[in-house]
């Protein structure tokens, strides 16, 4: 489904990062190692890297791996990019920063191992960036899965990630324009938080 989507020269969420990264950049610093989850075409990752981190980025389309690479490539910094799904990461890998950017792909029992993974996956001290969907997303239909119980509530993940240093959290609504993924009012959910250590 995913590859098809990604298909086309186009970027389908545009070539601009999440509005919510850019915020987040005060907690970045360049050369610290980051990880972004399911990275689609790449918008994300990129970023990170031209801020000036060390990025791996994975996966599970090719067609969005492939212009990810491009991306990159048209904006000079290197990503180490992988083609995989969530069951083919090394999860052993650990990073300075784990950003999870529209990742609602996953339904509860999926989320809960995605959460510990990324809980594994962060050094002692590591940050967390997590941006996605509130349920009431389900009935604005301007973008993410038609599941509520794939979206996320600040409650989710303070519970989610007990223990972390909250530095930042919101549900709002917003005017989300990104590519033709993402437009039009949408309600979101912004997490930022520090693991112990």
């Amino acid at each position: 489904m995913w590859n098809e989507r990604y298909a086309g020269d186009d970027y389908l969420f545009g070539t601009e990062p999440a509005a919510f990264l850019t915020r987040a950049a005060g907690w970045l610093r360049p050369g610290q190692t980051a990880l972004s989850i399911a990275d689609g075409e790449g918008r994300n990752s990129v970023w990170l890297a031209r801020q000036g981190l060390r990025v791996a980025a994975f996966e599970p389309a090719p067609n969005a791996v492939e212009k990810a690479r491009r991306l990159a490539a048209d904006r000079g910094v290197a990503v180490d990019f992988h083609l995989a799904d969530l069951d083919g990461w090394d999860w052993s890998r650990v990073f300075d920063v784990v950003a999870g950017i529209f990742i609602q792909f996953a339904g509860p029992a999926e989320r809960t191992r995605l959460f510990t993974r990324i809980d594994r996956a962060l050094v002692p001290g590591g940050l967390l960036l997590l941006h996605g969907y509130a349920p009431r997303q389900v009935g604005y239909g301007t973008g993410g899965p038609p599941a509520e119980e794939n979206m996320y509530t600040l409650d989710l993940l303070r519970d989610a990630f007990a223990g972390y240093e909250v530095l930042s959290a919101g549900d709002y609504d917003a005017e989300v324009e990104e590519g033709s993924g993402h437009r039009g009012r949408s309600a979101l959910i912004d997490f930022v938080a520090r693991k112990p250590g």
